[in-house]
């Protein structure tokens, strides 16, 4: 007995088995009853035995066709599934995945070189960058407005809410007035700069406002702070006007260091680390995709 049936024949089947009338069951198909009785006859010579009992009182499932219902049931079930998750996959090749930022990532190349690879897997999906101010230190993770993002750790939250793959991990600098009494040293102590007022990221970047202030290193002894700061704007002119220092990585000397403002290495604490992270139940293959295009990108196999 061949049992390479269709999917279409046992759909077909089903609708008649649920109906118990012909008639009704080619309108729920969407085909004329003539098409609909040949191809349940040829079903039934597939099978070798009748699957329905057709007389003047109707239609009745025989003992064959009610034995092959529930397969048949499961068979269209597991192939609706199927053809759901294949959609479901397309339109993740398709989507639009939006990537966040405090601050540009842009060390070497480190984005062109992320997005040929991705791109080379998921030809068809577009990466949108997307700028977030600096009170959120997730850059989007948190609200789920980003799927992945560039952002420096250490990130609040439960430990395991977030994976990430390091990008980059540079000295932390100190940033001041050229008129500051430290701008002409070479390198400084940070024990020189404990009692300085310092300027802070707003109080709702949490575990990030304390690392920029370098809580670790001030054995107990609290901040000074001269302003908060929620953008490279703010922390520029803050700087000129002499409220405070600041630190920050020695990657991002560049969007500070204009007229007015110097910066000097610092001894005594350790370097930031700018990642790429991503919610760990995050799952989805353009997301990890990405993440591991990110990885090929900064030679992390």
């Amino acid at each position: 007995m061949a049992m390479d049936v269709h999917g279409r024949d046992l759909r077909y089947f089903a609708a008649v088995a649920e109906e118990l009338h012909f008639t009704r069951a080619a309108e729920r198909l969407f085909v004329s009853q003539p098409a609909l009785s040949k191809q349940i006859r040829m079903l039934e010579r597939q099978l070798g035995a009748p699957l329905f009992e057709r007389d003047r009182q109707g239609v009745r499932l025989t003992p064959v066709g009610t034995a092959l219902l529930p397969h048949a049931c499961q068979v269209l079930a597991a192939w609706d599934a199927a053809r759901e998750a294949v959609e479901v996959a397309k339109a993740g090749r398709r989507a639009t995945l939006t990537v966040g930022m405090s601050t540009s990532p842009g060390r070497g190349g480190l984005l062109p070189a992320i997005r040929s690879r991705f791109t080379d897997a998921h030809p068809d999906a577009t990466v949108k960058l997307r700028q977030v101010g600096w009170e959120d230190p997730t850059a989007g993770l948190a609200a789920g407005s980003s799927d992945l993002a560039f952002v420096w750790l250490p990130l609040p939250g439960p430990t395991g809410r977030y994976a990430w793959v390091v990008v980059a991990e540079e000295p932390r600098v100190v940033a001041l007035s050229q008129e500051h009494p430290l701008a002409d040293r070479e390198v400084v102590d940070f024990a020189d700069l404990m009692d300085e007022p310092f300027l802070a990221l707003p109080e709702s970047a949490g575990v990030l406002r304390d690392y920029w202030l370098a809580l670790d290193a001030r054995d107990g002894r609290p901040p000074r702070i001269g302003a908060e700061i929620a953008s490279t704007e703010e922390t520029y002119e803050a700087l000129v006007d002499g409220r405070g220092v600041c630190l920050l990585a020695s990657g991002n000397t560049p969007l500070v260091s204009l007229g007015g403002v110097v910066t000097r290495p610092v001894r005594g604490i350790s370097p930031s680390r700018l990642a790429l992270a991503w919610r760990t139940e995050d799952r989805r293959p353009l997301v990890l995709d990405y993440a591991q295009a990110c990885r090929e990108a900064t030679g992390q196999l």
